[in-house]
Formats: C-alpha cells, structure tokens, sequence
C-alpha cells in the first residue's frame, strides 16, 4: 500500500521550468525514418506507428539528468551551497550535480559505483567533483552519500527521490505535448523513477487521454514488477548490475517516485538485452544520434514490444541519454546488420 506524500504539481514543473531555462536546454523531437532503418537490414515489423525521439542526449552534459539537478541545487540558500552538495550515482545524475554545482559555485561530492563507464567518471571529474568510489549496488552509494552528509553537513541531491528532482525532469513531459500535441503515446526510461515521475506528470496533469509507459531492462526489472504487483520490490545488486544499462541498474523506486507511477503510469515492460543494444546500433546507424543504452529501452519497447503496448500512431520514445562508452560505439557501428 502507498504511503501517503503530496504528489508534484503542475505548477510546481512549470515553476522547475523558469528555474532551469538558460541551463537545461528544450531538446529536438525528431521523427524515425523507419523505411530508411529497413534499408539498412534492419527487421522491423511493418505496422509500426509513427516514431518520435525526444533527443536529451543533447543535453550540456548529455542527459535528462540536468533538468532535475539543476532545479534542486538552484533551489538551495546561499548558506547550503556554501556547505557543498552529495549525490550518489552511476553516471549521469553524478554529471548533472557537478554541472549544476560549478554554475552555482558549490563544492560538490559524487559516490559513483566502480563499475561506472569510464566516459561518465572522467566527465564528473571534469567538472571539478570529487569522486569517492563504492561498489556496485545502489545501497552501497546511499549509504556511503548519507554518511558523507552526517560527516560534512553538505546537502544530498538525491537523483530520484526529490520533489524537485521530479519536477524538473518533468519538463520533459511539457516540450513533448507542445512540440508534438498529436503524440498518444510516451515510453519513458525508469530505474529509479524521477524521470517517468516527472514526465508522467505533466503529461497526464494537461492530457489525460495520452498513455505514459516506462521501459526498463529484463535484468533489471524491479519497477516492472513493483508495478504488476502494487507494492514496492527490491532486485539485488549482483542482479540489476548485469544489464549492460548502466543507468538503469537502480534497485527499487523510491517510495516517492512508486506514488507518482501509481497515480500517472499506464503500464511498465521490459526489454531484453538484445534488443537494447539493436535500438542503440539502430539510433546510431539509422538516426545518426548517439544514444547509450539506457537511452535506448524506449525505442527497444516500441519496435519489439509493438504488441504489449496500447495501439497509438505517434509514439514518443525518450532517448534519455547519449553518453555511449566508446568500446561499444565502435563495436556497433562494426556489427554487421
């Protein structure tokens, strides 16, 4: 049973909105040339819908993970920035907190699993955070943040379980219903939930005949079962880690982010990992538009999963992330068709 909280408003995502602009940027929605996809070897079912991207890789730090950081740490007293802020994060939330922290002169701290890509530590760094590494399990990182947060006296970000946090990657929701008012359908990433919250949100809070869905890796698939089953269930590090998406390898949802999804979600599936490396190499190859895996579990949903989904004609995929090791780049751009 959900513990009661106040769900995010409507006003409170326009007011994340103001806040950001300058910072975060409105990303490109661009439609997915399936024909051209099939060209290239491709082996697509033939009735698919119409297929938009909402491109977040183009993000300053290429992530969705700006939108919400950014409005946390800008929401802070000049007395809070002057004590620094924690996150703990596998990569991208990580990137946004230190961005966000060098705009507004803070110090910041980011607990990272050593597992992260190389690509997302050296970025975070980059942008002059301290890194203090842990091992691979989501539980790991919170605790190591909040003792960070008892022994320092500086503010946690936390990536998901904030109001704000869900506000701000909630408009993401606003600038798809306004560049795309005839979208019937928006698969969103989830891991920990902040951005389905948030997207979720401001979708149903304007359009309530548009369907929102969250996708998510098979071997990560806590939100798909915390969904199915209506409460909220815990997956083991050693397990979420095994998916190749790195961003999405969180646990469970917070407590605050399941309400949201209760209250404002559709539906939840899951994709193999097969299927989440083909829509990577497709969006790269076809779409010319660099996506890392956990960006592309949307478009993994929409071309395997055609079945599970509700029948729509413009179907918006998230793209949440570009930050694509490259290893893998190469590797996917040499694989054959």
């Amino acid at each position: 049973m959900a513990l009661f909280m106040p769900l995010v408003t409507l006003e409170q995502i326009e007011q994340a909105r103001e806040r950001i602009a300058g910072v975060a940027v409105r990303t490109g929605l661009y439609r997915l040339d399936l024909q051209h996809a099939r060209g290239l070897g491709f082996t697509l079912p033939d009735d698919l819908p119409t297929i938009w991207l909402k491109a977040e890789n183009e993000q300053p730090i290429g992530s969705f993970k700006l939108r919400g950081a950014y409005n946390k740490v800008a929401s802070l007293t000049e007395d809070e920035l002057a004590r620094g802020v924690v996150a703990h994060s596998s990569g991208n939330h990580a990137q946004g907190v230190a961005y966000a922290a060098k705009v507004r002169g803070a110090k910041a701290t980011i607990v990272m699993p050593e597992i992260a890509p190389r690509i997302k530590r050296d970025a975070t760094a980059s942008h002059g955070a301290e890194i203090v590494l842990v091992g691979p399990a989501s539980s790991e990182r919170i605790a190591t943040a909040d003792r960070i947060v008892r022994e320092t006296g500086a503010v946690l970000v936390p990536p998901y379980d904030d109001d704000l946090i869900i506000a701000g990657q909630g408009t993401c929701g606003l600038e798809i219903l306004e560049q795309l008012p005839e979208a019937d359908l928006v698969l969103s990433p989830v891991s920990g939930g902040g951005l389905l919250s948030g997207i979720a949100t401001a979708i149903k809070s304007s359009r309530t005949d548009v369907r929102v869905w969250g996708a998510e890796p098979e071997l990560a698939g806590d939100a798909a079962e915390s969904f199915r089953r209506r409460e909220i269930v815990e997956w083991p590090g050693s397990q979420t880690s095994k998916t190749i998406a790195d961003g999405l390898r969180t646990q469970s949802l917070a407590q605050r982010t399941y309400n949201h999804i209760v209250a404002y979600v559709d539906g939840i599936l899951t994709v193999t990992e097969d299927e989440i490396l083909e829509a990577t190499r497709l969006l790269l190859t076809a779409a010319k538009m660099v996506a890392e895996p956990s960006g592309a579990v949307t478009l993994a949903a929409a071309l395997f999963h055609a079945e599970e989904l509700p029948a729509s004609r413009n179907v918006v995929c998230v793209v949440s992330g570009g930050n694509l090791d490259p290893a893998l780049r190469q590797e996917l751009i040499e694989a054959e068709s």
